[in-house]
């Protein structure tokens, strides 16, 4: 039997829409996803982003779920260090009781923290010193049928990390205790959180909410351990950090303890993915991707997503096309079956209990036929 398929909608707004008619798309796409049998529809939250509505899209997640019968709705993620974990159990008792049949709360952390930003200026003077050349440092591999690309050197933009942190209340360059966090969110979820004194405290309606703690990190490190160690259902970003695909899955199993909601790990890999009937016509209509991603590692902040017009006008050279080719690289594009035989690598070599689909493209009509696609043709 096929493990089950889910949608990361990242609410971006393509080229001459808005964030009102996105969210509209958001519906129509949720709908589409229900009616083919995906299990979860999961919402992302980026902040700052000219070309995304999807600041505050746990928002969304009750009108989406009043929208459909059955598939399951979900953040990915609420990030914990721009709320307090009273906040996020809140939100999610909340969208619980509004959706009617539970609420998946995916958490991850913020960032840059201080070693990574620390890391980041050492690699941003190795650039303009000439010791670095922005780009892959080795070729991408094949390991049991999945791209692995290689690390990808990216200039670092410290005023704008630092500009998030202002902006969202984060204390610049501390390390959140995520660990600490979760197991805030965990008792206000489940009872039993205490004051200083070992006087309870009830957070309604986050106490007893029919909500599904998962954790969704990109690296074999706090997050993977964190899921691991509380026994939570973890989901592994092979869409947006491909390079460390093998790594987070081997900590996360590394560190799980088996707790009341899981005896065995339980894993989700996502990956970004285009269909359409043939091969040809998959590469045409997914070509913008690579101007896309390119604004955004370069402005960092992501612009509309373009039409296939302005990416004709706009072709990357060579240089420009080495700050996007681990990304193009582990895309999965193509055909029905072409996609359907790289995704079915995908779960096999991580051993994935699911698969997290996320399909950028400029037209609404294009995104919600490669679902469709897909799912003829993963049954």
């Amino acid at each position: 039997m096929s493990i089950p398929l889910s949608v990361l909608d990242l609410v971006l707004i393509p080229e001459g829409g808005t964030a009102s008619s996105v969210l509209a798309d958001s519906v129509l796409l949720a709908q589409a996803a229900d009616r083919e049998g995906y299990a979860r529809y999961w919402l992302a939250e980026h902040h700052l982003y000219p070309g995304g509505a999807g600041a505050a899209s746990y928002i969304l997640a009750p009108t989406l779920a009043k929208a459909t019968e059955s598939i399951r709705v979900g953040t990915a993620v609420i990030v914990v260090d721009n709320h307090s974990p009273l906040q996020v159990a809140e939100i999610a008792g909340t969208v619980a009781a509004l959706t009617g049949r539970g609420f998946d709360l995916g958490i991850g952390r913020g960032g840059p923290f201080a070693a990574q930003r620390e890391a980041a200026r050492s690699t941003t003077a190795q650039l303009a010193a000439g010791e670095l050349q922005a780009g892959p440092v080795a070729p991408a591999r094949e390991i049991d049928g999945v791209v692995v690309p290689a690390r990808t050197v990216l200039p670092f933009a410290e005023v704008r990390a630092e500009l998030n942190d202002r902006l969202l209340s984060r204390s610049p360059g501390d390390p959140a205790d995520f660990g600490g966090q979760v197991s805030d969110i965990l008792g206000f979820l489940r009872g039993g959180a205490q004051d200083p004194a070992g006087h309870p405290i009830v957070a309604t309606p986050a106490e007893g909410a029919d909500v599904e703690v998962w954790v969704h990190g990109s690296s074999a490190g706090v997050s993977a351990e964190v899921a691991g160690r509380n026994g939570l259902r973890f989901g592994a970003n092979y869409h947006s950090l491909p390079q460390n695909v093998f790594e987070t899955v081997a900590a996360y199993r590394a560190a799980f303890v088996p707790s009341a909601d899981l005896d065995r790990p339980h894993l989700a890999v996502s990956a970004d993915v285009l269909v359409a009937p043939t091969d040809a016509e998959a590469e045409e209509i997914a070509a913008p991707f690579a101007l896309w991603l390119h604004t955004l590692r370069t402005e960092y902040a992501a612009q509309p997503f373009p039409s296939a017009a302005t990416a004709a006008r706009r072709p990357l050279d060579s240089a420009q096309q080495a700050l996007v080719a681990d990304r193009l690289a582990s895309r999965i594009v193509g055909s029905p079956e072409t996609v359907r035989r790289r995704l079915r690598a995908l779960a096999d070599a991580t051993g994935a209990d699911e698969l997290v689909i996320t399909t950028q493209a400029h037209r609404l009509e294009h995104r919600i036929r490669s679902y469709e696609l897909l799912a003829s043709a993963w049954t």
